[in-house]
């Protein structure tokens, strides 16, 4: 009921406390968001609804505890100690787990050979986790000792190991599958348990990082302490008691993917503090503190809600695999609060479903405590659907539109290298916007927090627990001062007073059982309390007027009651009207019976009329929850005599003879009606509260409604109706309706916005002739208005965040409020609709800006029509310069002026004085901590005493500063501070506070104030150097660094010493400063301390050496020899250079961090623009014909005949002579291929014949196999002889040819299906990365390139910009092309070539100098551009081409292309004369080879000169951006798929194995070599050099360059030797240095792999080789391959005839005679072929 209703014991029971308000609406009337003009200030006056009825004390400290929600047994874990209670918190089993012997930095002795050097001691065992698995009936029980070790005990006992792990003898354990929970008292654990789809129990766990860096960790210990880096912050793991081998490890493969770890580099920017874990639908919720922040943005949110989908249903029905933490993990910031009121750290959650208020049901909300530094908290709700709805929203906006309110998380190491991609449009499905999709596998974060306001503020609030009982929330509040607090309105309050005022654990849980009993922990108790005692009210009264939910009156027991144990609860319905006639009286009367309504069945139900008779009700129970019970009504003649026209009859309704529910119904005769006022009957019939008709023939009043009669008038609510006189039958008399209003159109109506807005009220007006009239009156009307017109604005201004609510009076501002809009400038006006009059004035409030501004207002109406305001608005930014008086009374009164600029900013101002401050120091202390307040002048005495720490005198600097020295810790802590002021500790500086309250509001540390120890901060030089030498006599400068600290120290706070000499310091950041002597030092002592102090920390980082005097070494020299005198100023001129560089060093040591800070940014940005262009291109391929493969002839062919591809393509790959009788006669004398046989050389002969051997036998790959294995035979049999490692080293015979063909034949297939496409992709990377820069026309050279050689070494700064080019002909519509602005005209017809053609093969694509590029200016004005005309200019002697720069094409301009006219004969002449005249051309650079200093201008020669070696640095960021596509590419490469094993190679290392056997060459390296000359160097490196083999693409000179730097990486992969390599190396081998030794191992695990797969038999073998055959039959003419070879053995016929004589196996045979008559034959079919021709 509402606070107005009135409560009426013995009627009814009514509701008595309202249903939670949704989270972001603040309630002012009395729910349970208190606002600040309601504190709460009171408690209820009636005894406490709540009581303890069981409690459990421990000696320990208590930890964790959780309930069983079937035996209701209770188990609490404390330090030391583990019990098992009943229901009555009675101990059944208790078991003790510590102290322990143990060494944080020892590993867990459960592990297998695990010792440990460092001493043990006995340690406290603090619990850290505690959860009950009932299925497997085991409580999982987590310490702090061992490493955060966990056991797993029996439900039944705890006393008893349920399961031993690790097992007995097991020697298969990692220390990942023991350190499990935080290993340190003051770290967070949280975990659950859930099971998956499966059936398999897993344990989710979140455990604060304790390792190196932080405060954890132990002081003073080397790296090699540092064992337990790799304990995620975040994990899944097995829980599975069944098998063993597997529990508690990751439980899935690759494991990465199931855990959450913050990299080591970031960790002190991520010190997650874990608060809750818990399982709401199918997810699992997190929620934790950013403690990094904590200090810093006291007015930004630190608090974070993460979310991972579980696998507890199998919603992915292709599939069974587990899924990934990492796939799934999203997290979003919680703010509660606004306007820097933020609670900014969470201390409890609890998920509850309440009842939303808008009777749709529960509904699920998360309830939070917050707090902020000064212990202030507040109670916030967020509603799950705004949660999954920002999670669904985030990962639309990360895949489909990229923003800034959602990234990658790259802290954490699965988010490395990873970022939002744009995906188009793109539509995800409810699963993978819930659970994340196959592009979005990594842990996502929103960056926009989700805002509630505070329902509910206090001070220590610590806990929270949340109910709905029938429909009312009601919220259960731990404090810190140990207080339970039960809330249900502002009015409505219970405190219960805990046991030693012990501080309430976050964690409270209700009886699984009987929720009315909640159990919660404090330090050393575990209670359980009654959350209601309603026995304690006697009567109805009572009893609904304590408000409280969880009681009410039972109406037919007369006693109290739980509400759920009541039986009934009434609220009659409205009774109806009865009219007074026969039929009428004679009906039924029906009551409508809501609440908990038991089953009346048996009971005696009545209506009693008090008139001494009652008449049995029937009940009808068919309506659910809500039942009617019908009464019948007495006869006429029963009722008492009608004074007038109606009578109230009194009724109630008796339940086995007690009455429960009273109430009246109203009986009328409508006839009366009539005739009470006879000269208005109409008007008396149709006004009245029941319902009556007008007969307008009879002019009588009925009460029935006759549809026979179409006379009848009754009232149509709302609209109007007219009753007829009978002298005036068609004069209108008053209109009545539910209320009659009289209006006028011209009154109040004083514009056109005015006159229609009264549209909204019912009035039918509209404007006409300047005038508001009723539109009947108007002839003709136009609802479009006149602009709107601003006369008036207030205030003129505002503060920069907005806020301020601005007044804008005028007219004709709209007809609605939604309608309307405001802005000032740019920046929106929020309009305030409850405050908005029509047409004339409105209030808006102002939106955010950046920088002081003055605009116009302006207001828009319907989106068209809009007035300018002229006055201006100001954002203003206040300023505060004095305030008088400085002191005042603690009770205030005080009257204090202020004096500043615009300090009347704004709709309002506020002031606040005096506040509190956290204070950061370092663990040595000396910090000196500023006190401010007022009325110090009265204080003689003042000390600071750190509570655990000690005490220390302040002094008093003024009469508001007080100074004081920061005492030194043994470690990092929080500790609590205290003031004594003249020997009195100082409690704080506000009013006493009086009440009955006192005790239970009062703050217990008022007055205190918090100082967080941190660890000492680390400096060091630049170069880590602890000896610097200096040369007396000279200024010296030094650069120190700050290691990362949480300390915000002052410059002022810093101090240098050099031996006695102050040293002056200048900062460059927070990081880095210099200390400078511009003096000289005093060189009496060899080495000076450099020490840097901070308070009381004082540390030597470095020694300066001083050289000796140089007035003694003059002197000396002199008088020893004079001709040593040259040497020793030679030697003094050098040592004085030399000492410049290194000051010049010293000093470039910064341009060199920032350079590299920009180079990380290079390539971040470069690898996501590539990444983003090459899923576009990924597109591209999967739409289009995909890949340009080129045919398989064509791959044979130019891999065959590299240097004479194109003319063996148009012979050998085309069947001209297979319908030819007459075969290879009809050849041509002399081939073109034999034309430059002499040219190329005896090796070019012996390529070109094994290649003609290898096509003359393609349809018999078997047979060739064989004839190569016995080459290959003696050629190792020859090397063996001499060095095995050189064979197979180069191309020097047919046998070598012949297997590099072998392997292209063999490798095609898995080229094509495997390594083609990381490739393609490779290529078209390098090809976009160089593209990106700006390239030189002329020399070819490039910003971005991995060639150093090609690389452009001057600072040319490309800008990018789009143009829409059609090109006639093509078929396409206008395309955007992006260029750069140093591209020349045949440069950005390349671009726009490659846009349109970049679907089909290169040599499709038409030239650059074939196409035409004109460009559209302005209006019809166009004209064709050229990179050389009469607008070219002059540069140094050299005609420059012309860019889009040069022509000064803006950004958006329109080109068409078209393909020139073949018949003109200048066809060419763009690209011709460009390399015709390159001597006398230039671009963006001059070329390198001419001596043109002589010509450089005036201003060139004074340039600034810059090393070239800097940009050298670029190489790294092309490097950076593609590695990623040269890893995949080297993946593919050395990879085996399972389903295309490469069984050629596996044939070929066996045969080269063997061969190794038979010779007893047992040397691995040499077969590594082999193999490796035998495949990646004869085959690999081979179709990385030269990618036109494979594809149809264009390979430019600057790619051949890059391919040459990637395929040098690959030689050295595969390389046996160490690269030696130094500062003198060529860059091409330095690139991949680093990467190298990674390569290495791949190759030899690919070798090993290869070594252990299956043998292959000859059968096998010649099986796959007559398979490669067949398939690729008839695409190759053998006949001119047979004449080719027969021209080669005619050309060396003497050579091959003695060789074939001197074999005594071929003399034997007689094959040199054979070879003779082959001769012969031929000779003799050609010459009888040309007699017959």
């Amino acid at each position: 009921m509402s606070k107005t209703g009135k409560v009426r014991c013995g009627a009814h029971l009514v509701a008595l406390s309202r249903s939670l308000p949704p989270p972001y609406v603040r309630r002012a009337d009395g729910a349970l968001g208190v606002s600040a003009e309601s504190p709460w200030n009171a408690h209820h006056s009636l005894a406490s609804a709540l009581q303890i009825q069981q409690a459990f004390a421990s000696q320990n400290q208590t930890n964790n505890f959780v309930v069983d929600e079937v035996s209701r047994k209770v188990y609490l874990a404390t330090v030391n100690m583990v019990y098992q209670l009943n229901g009555t918190l009675s101990v059944e089993v208790e078991k003790r787990t510590g102290p322990v012997e143990d060494n944080l930095l020892c590993h867990a002795p459960q592990l297998p050979q695990a010792p440990c050097e460092h001493p043990k001691s006995l340690t406290d065992n603090f619990n850290k986790l505690l959860e009950l698995d009932r299925e497997q009936g085991v409580l999982v029980v987590c310490g702090s000792v061992y490493q955060g070790f966990c056991e797993l005990r029996k439900m039944e006992n705890i006393s008893e190991i349920a399961v031993e792990f690790p097992p007995h003898g097991e020697k298969t354990v990692f220390p990942s599958m023991l350190n499990i929970a935080a290993n340190h008292p003051n770290a967070s654990t949280v975990g659950l348990i859930f099971r998956s789809h499966g059936g398999n129990t897993r344990l989710l766990v979140g455990a604060t990082y304790t390792g190196a860096g932080t405060q954890f960790f132990p002081k003073n210990h080397s790296k090699e302490d540092l064992r337990f880096e790799n304990t995620p912050e975040i994990a899944i793991r097995s829980l599975n008691i069944n098998d063993l081998s597997r529990l508690f490890t990751y439980d899935i493969n690759p494991s990465e993917d199931n855990v959450f770890k913050i990299k080591q580099e970031v960790k002190q920017k991520n010190k997650l503090n874990f608060v809750h874990a818990f399982i709401q639908k199918t997810y699992a919720y997190i929620a934790i503190n950013n403690d990094a922040n904590m200090g810093h943005k006291q007015n930004q949110p630190n608090s974070i809600l993460a979310r991972i989908c579980l696998d507890t249903e199998n919603t992915r029905k292709s599939t069974s695999e587990s899924r990934k933490l990492t796939e799934s993990f999203i997290q979003m910031p919680l703010q509660c609060g606004y306007n820097g009121n933020i609670y900014n750290r969470l201390v409890s959650v609890h998920p509850a479903a309440i009842h939303s208020g808008s009777g749709e049901g529960l509904e699920s909300h998360l309830f939070g405590v917050f707090t902020k530094s000064d212990r202030k908290s507040a109670l916030c709700a967020f509603r799950f659907s705004d949660i999954e709805e920002e999670i669904r929203q985030g990962r639309r906006n990360c895949s489909n539109s990229p923003s800034s309110d959602v990234q990658v998380l790259d802290s954490v190491i699965q988010g490395s290298g990873a970022a939002c991609v744009h995906k188009g449009n793109l539509v995800l499905q409810p699963e993978q916007l819930d659970c994340g999709a196959a592009h979005l596998q990594h842990p996502l974060a929103l960056r926009r927090p989700l805002r509630a306001t505070p329902l509910f503020e206090s001070l220590g609030l610590s806990s929270v627990a949340v109910d709905n009982i029938h429909n009312h929330t009601v919220v259960f509040l731990g404090t810190s001062t140990g207080r339970l607090r039960k809330n249900l309105t502002v009015a409505n309050q219970w405190a219960l007073k805990l046991p030693a005022g012990e501080s309430v654990h976050h964690i409270m849980t209700f009886d699984p059982m009987d929720r009315n009993y909640l159990y919660l922990m404090t330090s050393h108790h575990l209670l359980r309390v009654k959350v209601a005692a309603c026995g304690q009210y006697r009567s109805c009264s009572d009893c609904l007027g304590a408000g409280d939910a969880h009681c009410g009156w039972c109406t037919l027991e007369s006693r109290y009651l739980h509400l759920l144990q009541c039986f009934l609860s009434l609220v009659p319905s409205l009774l109806p009207f009865i009219p007074l006639t026969l039929p009428s009286l004679q009906q039924d009367v029906g009551i409508l019976i809501n609440g908990s309504v038991p089953d009346l069945v048996g009971s005696r139900v009545e209506c009693d009329y008090g008139l001494g008779v009652a008449t049995v009700a029937t009940v009808h129970l068919d309506y659910g929850p809500a039942q009617i019970q019908t009464c019948p009504l007495l006869p006429r003649e029963r009722y008492p005599h009608i004074p007038s026209d109606h009578l109230m009859v009194p009724v109630a309704i008796k339940v086995n003879g007690t009455s429960v529910v009273s109430g009246t119904f109203l009986i009328y005769d409508c006839e009366r009606t009539g005739a009470i006022h006879p000269k208005i009957a109409c008007i008396s019939c149709l006004s009245t509260r029941w319902r009556c008709y007008w007969d307008q023939n009879s002019h009588s009043c009925l009460s029935t409604k006759d549809d026979s009669k179409p006379s009848l008038l009754e009232v149509s609510y709302p609209s109007v109706m007219y009753c007829v006189n009978k002298a005036l039958p068609f004069v209108p008399s008053l209109s009545l309706s539910l209320s009659v209003e009289v209006y006028n159109c011209g009154v109040g109506s004083g514009d056109c916005s005015q006159c229609w807005g009264r549209e909204d009220q019912g009035h039918l007006c509209g404007w006409c002739d300047n005038i508001c009239r009723t539109r009947d009156d108007c002839q003709y009307m136009s609802s479009q208005c006149p602009d709107p017109e601003i006369t008036k604005i207030s205030p003129l201004s505002g503060p920069l965040e907005g806020g301020t609510l601005l007044t804008v009076q005028g007219r004709n501002m709209g007809r609605r409020a939604d309608v309307v809009k405001v802005s000032i400038g740019m920046v929106p006006c929020k309009i305030l609709p409850y405050r908005y009059t029509v047409s004339v004035q409105l209030v808006c409030v102002t939106g955010q800006t950046f920088d002081p501004t003055n605009d116009v207002v302006r207001v828009t109406v319907n989106q068209n029509a809009m007035g300018v305001s002229k006055e201006v608005y100001s954002y203003l930014v206040p300023k505060l310069l004095s305030m008088e008086p400085r002191k005042g009374s603690r009770s205030g009164g005080t009257r204090v002026t202020l004096r500043g600029e615009y300090l009347d900013t704004g709709s309002q101002v506020r002031v606040k004085v005096n506040g509190t401050q956290d204070f950061v120091v370092c663990t040595s202390g000396g910090r000196t901590i500023t006190v401010t307040g007022q009325g110090f002048d009265l204080v003689q005495s003042v000390s600071m005493e750190v509570l655990g720490i000690g005490q220390d005198a302040c002094k008093v600097q003024s009469t508001s500063m007080i100074t004081c020295s920061s005492l030194a810790s043994s470690q990092s802590q929080q500790a609590t501070v205290e003031f004594l002021l003249n020997g009195v500790l100082y409690t704080g500086d506000g009013p006493a506070f009086d009440g009955p309250d006192q005790e239970e509001e009062e703050e217990p540390h008022r007055g205190h104030f918090l100082l967080e120890y941190v660890e000492d901060p680390q400096f060091f030089t630049a170069n880590k150097e602890k000896l610097i030498k200096h040369h007396p006599g000279e200024p010296l400068t030094l650069i120190i660094n700050k290691g990362p600290s949480d300390l915000d120290l002052a410059p002022e706070e810093y101090s240098v010493m050099i031996g006695s000499y102050p040293c002056d310091i200048s900062f460059h950041n927070n990081q880095l400063f210099h200390c400078t002597i511009n003096g000289s030092l005093g060189s009496s002592e060899g080495e000076l301390p450099v020490t840097v102090r901070v308070g009381n920390f004082e540390r030597i980082i470095a020694k300066v050496q001083l050289g000796g005097s140089e007035l003694a070494i003059v002197v000396s020299i002199v008088v020893c020899c004079v001709l040593l005198l040259l040497c020793t100023v030679a030697l003094v001129v050098y040592c004085t250079k030399s000492r410049r560089a290194e000051r010049y060093w010293q000093k470039t040591l910064l341009q060199m961090e920032e350079m590299e800070s920009q180079i990380r940014d290079e390539i971040r940005k470069g690898f996501a623009e590539l990444q983003t262009d090459m899923t576009d291109l990924t597109k591209e391929l999967n739409r289009s014909q995909g890949i340009p493969f080129l045919e398989y002839k064509q791959f044979v062919t130019r891999t065959f005949f590299p240097k004479m591809c194109s003319d063996y393509e148009r012979s050998l790959v085309q069947p001209v002579y297979e319908n030819d009788a007459l075969g290879p006669r009809a050849l041509p004398e002399t081939h073109p291929l034999l034309q430059d046989w002499q040219v190329w050389g005896l090796n070019h002969v012996v390529c070109s014949l094994a290649s003609l051997l290898t096509i003359a036998l393609h349809g018999k790959l078997e047979y060739y196999t064989s004839i190569m294995k016995d080459l290959l035979v003696d050629l190792i049999d020859a090397s063996a002889a001499k060095n095995p490692k050189l064979m197979l080293r180069r191309t020097e015979s047919v046998v070598e040819k012949m297997l590099t063909n072998w392997m292209s034949i063999c490798m095609y297939s898995y080229l094509k299906e495997t390594v083609g496409e990381p490739f393609f992709l490779l290529l078209c990377a390098i090809k976009q990365q160089i593209n990106k820069g700006s390239i030189d026309a002329i020399t070819g050279k490039a910003r971005y390139t991995l060639n150093e050689e090609w690389l452009l070494r001057e600072n040319v700064e490309a800008k990018p910009q789009n143009i829409n080019v059609s090109f006639q002909g093509c078929g396409m519509d206008s395309l955007a092309v992006k260029v750069v602005n140093t591209d020349t005209i045949c440069q950005v017809k390349e671009k726009i070539l490659e846009a349109f053609y970049k679907n089909l093969p290169f040599s499709q694509w038409p030239r650059a100098e074939d196409v035409d590029l004109e460009w559209f200016a302005s209006g019809s004005n166009s004209r064709i551009l050229q990179d050389l005309d009469n607008t070219s200019v002059m540069e140094d002697g050299r005609k420059k081409l012309n860019t889009v720069t040069h022509y000064q094409i803006p950004e958006g301009a329109s080109f068409a292309m078209s393909m020139k006219d073949k018949r003109d004969n200048t066809l060419g002449r763009g690209r011709s004369q460009t390399h015709t005249h390159t001597h006398t051309l230039c671009h963006l650079v001059l070329p390198h080879d001419e001596p043109f200093e002589n010509k450089k201008s005036h201003r060139q020669s004074h340039r600034k000169k810059v090393l070239p070696e800097i940009y050298l640095t670029r190489l790294l960021s092309t490097k950076g951006t593609l590695q990623k596509f040269l890893d995949d590419l080297f993946q593919a490469i050395l990879s085996i798929p399972a389903e295309r094993p490469p069984l050629a190679i596996k044939y070929f290392f066996d045969f080269l194995e063997e061969q190794a056997d038979k010779r007893g060459i047992t040397d691995p390296d040499t077969l590594h070599i082999w193999k490796t000359n035998c495949l990646p160097l004869r085959f690999w490196v081979n179709i990385l050099k030269n990618p036109q083999f494979v594809f149809d693409i264009e390979k430019t000179d600057h790619m051949d360059a890059c391919l040459s730097v990637i395929a040098q990486a690959f030689i050295d992969a595969c390389s046996v030797s160490d690269l030696q390599l130094g500062k003198d190396s060529p860059t091409n081998k330095l690139l991949y240095a680093k990467e190298i030794p990674e390569y290495k191992k791949r190759v030899q695990c690919y070798y090993k792999q290869i070594h252990e797969m299956a043998p292959l038999s000859e059968q096998e073998m010649n099986a796959h080789l007559a398979e490669e055959s067949r398939k690729y039959r008839n695409e190759f003419n053998t006949n001119l391959a047979l004449t080719e070879i027969y021209k080669y053995a005619k050309k060396y016929r003497n050579q091959v005839v003695s060789a074939l004589e001197s074999n005594p196996t071929a003399k034997r045979t007689q094959l040199h005679h054979k070879f003779e008559q082959v001769i012969a034959l031929v000779e003799d079919n050609i010459y009888e072929c040309s007699s017959e021709a």
